[in-house]
């Protein structure tokens, strides 16, 4: 298997847990500051390359892309290789690619970059995810989930903030290098946190405790994995198409790379509160409710951005972070009420396939549009397109009513 649970032998399992979720919040939050990163470098890298939007969505698409595509080959190779080893190598992958964007002299050379990079990010979420998830089975399981989202964002925070003060201070070739050290450096620790966690396959953990109960003892009802993963490759798709155009609209109002990196660190602050507190607030509220509100203002918070001056549309950005992004805790904690324990692993894969998948495809999309139509008609697009999840989420929390979740 590729995820881990603790035997319930051992003697300090609670730490072992902790030290799980620690080494996995770790892994989450260098990853998706690597991948995010790059939205503060697209600008740069369309002045550098003399690009179009199409072009830059392209660029996105590439690294995004191989991520998403990896996420099941990931999972399994895992099975074989270990999960921390592969975590670990994957890690040392996307610090290397970071090395190599930084002097990479053509736009070709940029774009195998961005794969590679994207290669090596793909073991992350389907890996470190299930860790948590056979972490913590049970009631438990959704609030770790939602913990190990919010950590991702503290990345998303605070890499993007660190590499705009260092392309300040020098050059964004420069900058590149050195979030290429610090995912070098990341692997290391991956190693050493996880290392030690003393984590067993999942299988060989439920054949080893007989009184280990299963998290279910039949599978959940047929439809709902479907729906939830329709829900976050919508959701995917309007998070990524926003965080694009999102730099060039604040461009277009004025703001330079500095006042770029404040305003993605904004978003993704948002974002890390509303993933933590969306974990906890989806199980009290169930998918439905929590949905509502999350998609319904991340459309409202979109409009309200494009007419606003660069001082308001700043104090604007963390909360449209909070529903931009609360969304995605609420999803990835359901996919253990919607899987049996046994397919787990695998369904984890798939989501994140799906939901980086969309996430690749729709910057080059809404790129296009951006060229022909514009800027800001393509974002009004975007806030258009996110209220699809509604009718969605309301069929989903049909389903799981009959699986006894919250309403």
């Amino acid at each position: 298997m590729t995820t881990a649970a603790l035997p319930a032998t051992t003697g300090r399992p609670d730490r072992r847990r902790l030290r799980v979720l620690c080494g996995a919040c770790g892994a989450h939050a260098l990853h998706d500051g690597l991948t995010d990163t790059l939205y503060l470098l697209l600008p740069l890298l369309q002045a550098e390359f003399a690009l179009g939007y199409a072009a830059v969505g392209v660029l996105r698409a590439l690294y995004a892309g191989a991520m998403a595509g990896l996420q099941v080959p990931a999972a399994r190779a895992a099975q074989r290789f270990g999960g921390v080893t592969l975590l670990a190598l994957g890690t040392t992958v996307a610090g290397c690619a970071y090395l190599c964007l930084g002097a990479a002299p053509s736009l070709v050379v940029l774009g195998g970059v961005l794969v590679l990079g994207g290669i090596g990010s793909s073991v992350q979420h389907p890996i470190a995810s299930g860790l948590v998830a056979a972490a913590y089975e049970g009631p438990r399981s959704r609030g770790a989930l939602g913990t190990y989202n919010f950590a991702g964002d503290l990345g998303k925070m605070a890499l993007p903030a660190i590499t705009a003060a260092l392309i300040a201070a020098t050059s964004w070739r420069s900058a590149t290098m050195v979030v290429g050290i610090i995912g070098l450096c990341g692997a290391g620790a991956i190693v050493l946190a996880l290392g030690r966690a003393q984590v067993v396959s999942a299988g060989h953990a439920a054949a080893t405790a007989p009184s280990a109960t299963p998290a279910r003892s039949v599978d959940p009802p047929r439809g709902g994995f479907p729906l939830l993963l329709a829900i976050g490759i919508v959701d995917s798709a309007t998070r990524m198409g926003f965080l694009t155009f999102l730099p060039f609209l604040l461009r277009a109002k004025g703001a330079g790379v500095p006042e770029i990196g404040a305003a993605l660190t904004l978003v993704f602050a948002g974002g890390a509160a509303g993933k933590l507190v969306c974990g906890f607030l989806g199980a009290r509220l169930g998918v439905l409710t929590t949905v509502f509100l999350t998609e319904g203002a991340t459309a409202l918070g979109i409009l309200g951005l494009l007419p606003l001056p660069i001082g308001a549309a700043l104090a604007l950005l963390p909360a449209i972070g909070i529903a931009l992004n609360g969304t995605s805790s609420v999803l990835y904690g359901t996919v253990p009420d919607l899987v049996a324990a046994r397919r787990r692993d695998h369904a984890f894969g798939v989501f994140y396939t799906g939901t980086i998948g969309s996430g690749a495809v729709a910057p080059a999309l809404y790129g296009l549009l951006g060229d022909a139509i514009g800027l800001r008609p393509a974002m009004l697009l975007v806030a258009s397109i996110v209220l699809l999840t509604l009718p969605l989420a309301w069929r989903l929390q049909r389903i799981l009513d009959i699986v006894g979740e919250p309403g």
